[in-house]
């Protein structure tokens, strides 16, 4: 028989930067056979996986940063067929001991790869998720930049002068803006009026072109949006089903419980306390269990006790 081994797999590790990456290739057992730079462009990325592959068939590479300065990376080789794996930090123990250098940090992404501490999945930063994060971070800082011109706008309004002060005053932020963008300067001969008024009016037409823009932002996030699920087509299925009340026993009534003066402590009367992981209400359990102690009060009243009990002392004969 003859036996056929198959062709060592390499782990590689790429430490990620603006401008270069530092990559690391490593055997089957872990033993380094190469470390080399390449650029972080297009060709560097082709240039990176032909060398990786001159050492043998390529299963994993481990990336560190695949959601930043990787990205680009992750994204050639994924569409190459490659295992890509997120490396969240490099180890830094062998930091310590040996220094900080960019080819050995692209060795440990490696190591880590390949004995599995490092399991995640690369992000693949693409699809409709990726599409709404780039939109939200630019409608987050239009709505940032918004709400600083707001405020400038009511401090400029706090100092301004009397007659500007008091035609500003206690607006709402809609009012606010579509009065400061009515405001012209040529129409002050006050050079303090005069720049007020310029300064409110640049900051009303900024809230204004903002407003615009955080609306185009919304609406094409909303454009981004993945198809909804068939599951969820049906408008029926996600109305809950209401809940059966609870019908209190004709004999037992809350009126009566809290009239009632409470028996003797025992075990019995401690409420009824579900099991992990019940399927019923809470409000049932509760309902239940305060009537079976009402009854149970009932039966064991001061006037079904023996004599003695009551007096707290028993008859000595003679």
């Amino acid at each position: 028989m003859t036996i056929v081994e198959a062709a060592p797999g390499i782990t590689g590790g790429v430490d990620t930067h603006l401008d270069t990456h530092v990559a690391a290739a490593l055997d089957p057992l872990g033993r380094l056979i190469g470390s080399e730079p390449f650029s972080a462009d297009a060709a560097g990325y082709k240039a990176l996986l032909a060398w990786l592959e001159t050492f043998g068939e390529v299963t994993k590479v481990g990336i560190e940063g695949t959601g930043s300065y990787g990205v680009g990376l992750s994204r050639y080789l994924r569409r190459k067929g490659i295992d890509v794996v997120e490396v969240n930090r490099p180890n830094r123990q062998a930091r310590r001991n040996h220094g900080k250098s960019d080819p050995l940090d692209a060795i440990e992404d490696a190591r880590a790869a390949l004995s599995g501490r490092a399991s995640g999945a690369g992000k693949t930063n693409d699809g409709p998720v990726e599409a709404i994060r780039v939109l939200v971070v630019a409608k987050r800082s239009a709505r940032r930049a918004r709400i600083k011109a707001i405020v400038q706008m009511r401090h400029l309004g706090i100092s301004a002068p009397e007659q500007l002060h008091c035609r500003l005053k206690n607006l709402s932020v809609t009012a606010l803006v579509a009065e400061g963008a009515k405001l012209r300067s040529t129409r002050s001969s006050d050079p303090v009026t005069a720049a007020t008024k310029a300064a409110l009016s640049s900051l009303a037409h900024r809230v204004q072109v903002l407003d615009a823009e955080i609306a185009e932002l919304a609406t094409r996030s909303s454009h981004s949006w993945p198809p909804p699920h068939p599951i969820f087509s049906d408008s029926s299925a996600l109305v809950p089903t209401p809940r059966r009340p609870y019908s209190w026993p004709p004999a037992t009534t809350r009126s009566a419980f809290i009239q009632k003066p409470p028996g003797p402590t025992c075990a019995a009367c401690h409420p009824f306390r579900p099991t992990r992981g019940r399927t019923r209400d809470i409000s049932d359990f509760t309902a239940v269990a305060t009537a079976r102690r009402t009854a149970l009060c009932g039966a064991l009243s001061w006037s079904a006790l023996p004599m003695t009990q009551k007096h707290g002392s028993t008859s000595s004969a003679g």
